[in-house]
This record gives C-alpha cells, sequence and structure tokens, in this order.
C-alpha cells in the first residue's frame, strides 16, 4: 500500500504519490490536480466536494462551506442545512475525496498519508488536522511545514546552489516564512514565523468591501448569495489582474444592480495593509533567525504568492525581484510527495537530510516566590529550535513541607502561562522539607513529527514521564468509530464530476448576469440537460458547447470597463 503526500490548503488541495524516482502529482475526477476545499450538502444528503461545491458557494450558501481549514483546532461548528459540521469533519470529507481519487489513479488502496500544515499551526491546530485523517480513513504520523515541504521540492527540482534562501508561502488563508540553509543533500530549516489568519482571502474581503463602498452597500448586509458572489468575483478578478490592467465586477439582486472596476493600481492600495502585516511575518522570520541573515534567494510559493502586486511588494522590500517556484500553487504538495518518499524509504531519496524547527516555544508555568499568584513561563525549548530537540532544568520547591512539584505543560510566546495553549500537566512526589531544598528535574524531548515527551525526576526519587498528546486525539476506538460513522453516514455524491461542475457553473453565472444575458446562459445549460439523454458524441459536443459559453460569459462578466452594461431595451 502506497503512502501519500497531502497538501490539505484553505482554497485548493492536492495529492502527491513518489514513485519512479519522482515526486507525482495524483489527478482528480476532473483531471485537475487541484481539488477545492470546498463542501457542499446537496437536496438528496450527499455530500458534493471541490469545484462543483465551490460554485454552489454562491447558488446554495446555506448549505455550502468553504476555508473551513482557518477554523482547525477550534470549536467553532459550520451549519450547512440542518446539520452542523465541525471543520475538522469538512476537513474530513476532502480528505475522503482525495483517498478515493488516489485509490483510482493508484490501483491500490491508501492507508497512510503525510500532510502539510502552516509552519504556525499551534498543537491544537495540528491535532485537529491528524483527528481529520482519521475520519477519512487515514493514518498520519508525520505532519510537515508547508514551507519545509516546499523548500524541499523547490531544492530538489530548481537545483539551486548552496546557500540561504527565504520561502514565502502566501495561500489562502495562511502565510508562512521560513529561513532555508541549503548545503549539497542537507536542507535545514532555521527560522519559521507566520499567520494563521492571513491569505488571499483577507484580499478579496478588501476588494468586496471597496465594491460596497464604492456602491454605497454594506458587505454584512447583503444576502448570503450576494455575498459569496461578491467574494467569488474578487478572487476571480485578482488572477484576471495578472495579464490585463482592469476588470470588472458586479452584482445583481432583486433590488438593484451594481458594478465596479477594479484596476492594478487600486489592488494595490487595497492589498497595502494586508503586506505590512506580511512584511511584520517577514521581520519576525529574520529576527527568529538570531544570526546574520543574509538570504540568497527568495522564492514564492502558494496561489496568492502568484499576484504581481505582490511581487512588486517584495522587491520594494529586498531589492531584487523574488523568484516564483515553477509550480507555485503546487510545490508544497510535491514536497509533501518527496517526504512520503522519505517515509517510504525510497533508494532514490536515502542521502537526502531535511532538518526542521520548532515553530513555538515549549516550556511549564512557574512561580517566583510563595506569594505569587501568577505563574509565568519558564522555556525549555525556545521557538525556532532544531528538532528534534531536548532540553532540561531544574525547579526547586517553594513552600514548608512541600509535597509535590506539579507541572504544568504550555506551548506559546507569553510571558504568563495563561496566555499560552495548555498540553497538559505532570506531577512527582518530594519529601518535606525547608523551602528550596528539594527540587525536581524536568526534561522536555520534541521529535521531528512534532510529540512532545516530558519526563521529571525528583530529588526524593520519584520518576514520572509521559507523552503529552492532544485530547482531540484520546478518541477511544469505540468513539472514534462513532465519530466516522456519524460522518460514512452522508455518503460522497456520485461521481461524474465534470457535468455536474459545468451545471453548478452555469447556475452560478445565470445569479451573476444581467437579464440581458440570463436567457444565454439558460439556453446553454437546456441544450446540454437534453443532451444527456442522446448518444456519446451529441452528449460530448453538448459539453464543450456549455464550457466554451460558459468561458465566453465568465469573460464578458469581467471584461474590460469601457462601455459596462449594454442599456436594457
Amino acid at each position: 500500500m502506497a503512502v501519500i503526500g497531502i497538501d490539505l490548503g484553505t482554497t485548493n488541495s492536492l495529492a502527491c504519490v513518489f514513485r519512479k524516482g519522482r515526486a507525482e502529482l495524483i489527478p482528480n475526477g476532473l483531471g485537475a490536480y487541484q481539488t477545492r476545499s470546498a463542501v457542499s450538502l446537496l437536496e438528496d444528503g450527499t455530500v458534493l466536494t471541490g469545484a462543483a461545491a465551490a460554485e454552489r458557494l454562491v447558488t446554495h450558501p446555506e448549505t455550502s462551506a468553504a476555508s473551513f481549514k482557518v477554523w482547525m483546532g477550534t470549536e467553532r461548528t459550520v451549519r450547512l442545512g440542518e446539520r452542523d459540521f465541525t471543520p475538522e469533519e469538512l476537513s474530513a470529507f476532502v480528505l475522503r475525496q482525495l483517498k478515493a481519487d488516489a485509490e483510482r489513479y493508484l490501483g491500490e488502496e491508501v492507508r497512510e498519508a503525510v500532510i502539510s500544515v502552516p509552519a504556525y499551526f499551534n498543537d491544537n491546530q495540528r491535532c485537529a488536522t491528524k483527528l481529520a485523517a482519521q475520519l477519512a480513513g487515514l493514518t498520519v504520523e508525520r505532519l510537515i511545514n508547508e514551507p519545509s515541504a516546499a523548500a524541499l521540492y523547490h531544492r530538489q527540482a530548481a537545483g539551486s546552489g548552496d546557500g540561504q534562501m527565504m520561502v514565502v508561502d502566501f495561500g489562502g488563508g495562511t502565510l508562512d516564512v521560513s529561513l532555508v540553509e541549503c548545503f549539497e543533500n542537507i536542507i535545514e530549516i532555521t527560522a519559521i514565523a507566520g499567520d494563521n489568519r492571513l491569505g488571499g482571502n483577507d484580499i478579496d474581503q478588501a476588494v468586496a468591501r471597496r465594491f460596497c463602498q464604492e456602491n454605497g452597500l454594506v458587505l454584512e448586509e447583503l444576502p448570503p448569495a450576494a455575498q459569496a458572489s461578491l467574494l467569488g468575483q474578487a478572487e476571480t478578478v485578482k488572477r484576471v489582474l495578472s495579464a490585463a490592467p482592469a476588470a470588472v465586477m458586479a452584482l445583481q439582486t432583486e433590488t438593484g444592480r451594481w458594478s465596479f472596476t477594479l484596476t492594478r493600481p487600486l489592488l494595490r492600495e487595497l492589498c497595502a495593509p494586508v503586506f505590512r502585516r506580511v512584511g511584520e511575518v517577514i521581520r519576525r522570520a529574520l529576527q527568529n533567525h538570531g544570526r546574520e541573515s543574509r538570504v540568497d534567494q527568495v522564492v514564492l510559493v502558494g496561489g496568492s504568492a502568484q499576484m504581481p502586486v505582490f511581487g512588486d511588494f517584495l522587491e520594494e522590500l529586498f531589492g531584487r525581484r523574488p523568484a516564483v517556484a515553477a509550480q507555485p500553487g503546487e510545490t508544497v504538495a510535491l514536497g509533501v510527495g518527496l517526504c512520503a518518499g522519505i517515509k517510504e524509504r525510497a533508494q532514490d531519496l536515502r542521502d537526502l537530510v531535511m532538518t526542521d524547527v520548532c515553530p513555538f516555544s515549549l516550556g511549564v508555568a512557574t512561580y517566583s516566590h510563595a506569594r505569587d499568584k501568577t505563574p509565568h513561563m519558564a522555556f525549555l525549548i525556545p521557538r525556532s529550535s532544531m528538532l528534534p530537540a531536548s532540553h532540561q532544568q531544574t525547579f526547586y520547591t517553594l513552600f514548608h513541607n512541600q509535597r509535590a512539584l506539579r507541572f504544568e505543560i504550555y506551548q506559546g510566546e507569553g510571558y504568563y502561562a495563561s496566555e499560552n495553549l495548555k498540553l497538559g500537566e505532570l506531577e512527582v512526589q518530594v519529601p518535606p522539607g525547608p523551602p528550596g531544598e528539594q527540587s525536581a528535574c524536568v526534561t522536555f524531548t520534541y521529535d521531528i513529527d512534532g510529540v512532545l515527551h516530558v519526563s521529571a525526576r525528583s530529588s526524593g526519587g520519584d520518576y514520572r514521564d509521559r507523552l503529552i498528546l492532544n485530547p482531540r486525539l484520546r478518541l477511544s476506538g469505540e468513539a472514534l468509530e462513532q465519530a466516522r460513522a456519524r460522518l460514512e453516514e452522508v455518503r460522497l455524491a456520485a461521481r461524474n464530476e465534470g457535468d455536474r461542475l459545468l451545471t453548478e457553473r452555469a447556475l452560478r453565472l445565470y445569479e451573476e448576469l444581467p437579464p440581458t444575458r440570463r436567457d444565454e446562459a439558460a439556453w446553454l445549460l437546456q441544450r446540454f440537460q437534453i443532451a444527456e439523454e442522446g448518444d456519446r458524441i451529441e452528449r460530448e459536443k453538448a459539453r464543450r458547447a456549455l464550457a466554451e459559453g460558459l468561458d465566453r460569459l465568465e469573460e464578458w462578466l469581467h471584461r474590460d470597463p469601457f462601455g459596462f452594461w449594454p442599456e436594457e431595451e
């Protein structure tokens, strides 16, 4: 059975396998490598995933969801119709589809995967990702940081010389920046920084809000379908502006019709607050490096990194144009595919060495004196420590005849323990005595797979140790099976993905087009539906005609602004 690599993205997800000496992307049912990270609950109770589900964000917003990756590891739920789902469950639907696509492509069962996560995902978010995989029927022992995977593949594919590169991974919902030292067959991640709530989605929001501002509207007060339409169009016009000087957004509702022209200079203006936050993350990465930060090359990966205005911003920052990875939207997935090959101990990768760093500091809550009521952090493993890492520290009693030392274990950078994420606790017994006479030596060991082992030995000889496992992964076998069964009740929609995507796209465009052009979309869709009863050649001709017709309508909808809506007769 093959081990696959999965890039579980905010906007798109991909699967990859290492075979025949290279990382190979796995196509989905549409023949594309990128699967939209979107889920829609259909009227018959089945679940639709991918591009067709993304189209339904506009036509059926109350039963569709996307960008749920940003809520991984939180208590937030998403309501689709009459059912509530956690972000882990929605991600499990996407993973289940990727697993099915991989099994169809490889012709064998897939049970294990390596999954990439944003470098700045905390323990809750990483454990939520593993839980989503378990719910999808996948075993995941290894999570790899997205920029680390990107650096691994870029180094292999580009064959660049030795030196230090900065990898900027700017996706739909997250930003990661890594400093990577390359020497011969060694790839060493030396520092990372990130923002788990910063990405192309923030730019989409800014564009949609400017549309509303220019037209006297308030985004939050619009119907859900109109909000989804504006955000979807914002994502589209960003791509259009990569080649064109201007693009149009349009909104048609029962109460009126509005339009807005977006130009490259205006897009740069709207991006400015987002780019300032990007600059702060880059600054933190350089500070976390702790040594002279010489950057020989800046490499961009991720869907949002492809925007020319983003390249312009970084060129101003560094004084030279950054290099966009050869396959920026697929680089992380290809790197995870290499990691899957390393895990399988592939012969072609046996000499490759890659190290990673700890994204957050790890430590225990401690008190300065007996009257101290607010515990602060004593860090045992500082952030950006190279993995695997092991550090120890001795702690002493504070009270007369104290009989135990209890250690609460936290992850984070806050001075006060309460500002950080609690991971667990450990207690050892000590002989009674005066304050400061008895002690315990605490050892933290953090491995490359993100597993923390904590041990403590007291001066009285008591010894305790434990693996710090997030409660999200402590589901009993019975509880896990019950959770899986709940999702299994919701079947994946029947395949024939190409036809479903065309139909949903036509319905979405019908809603977005003005009345003067809706008849064209309706005619194309009706012709396609009639042809479904015909022979194979007739269906293929209708399918091609619908795709070409929808492309024309989409192009018209976002065309050059001069002479916008034709006057209705």
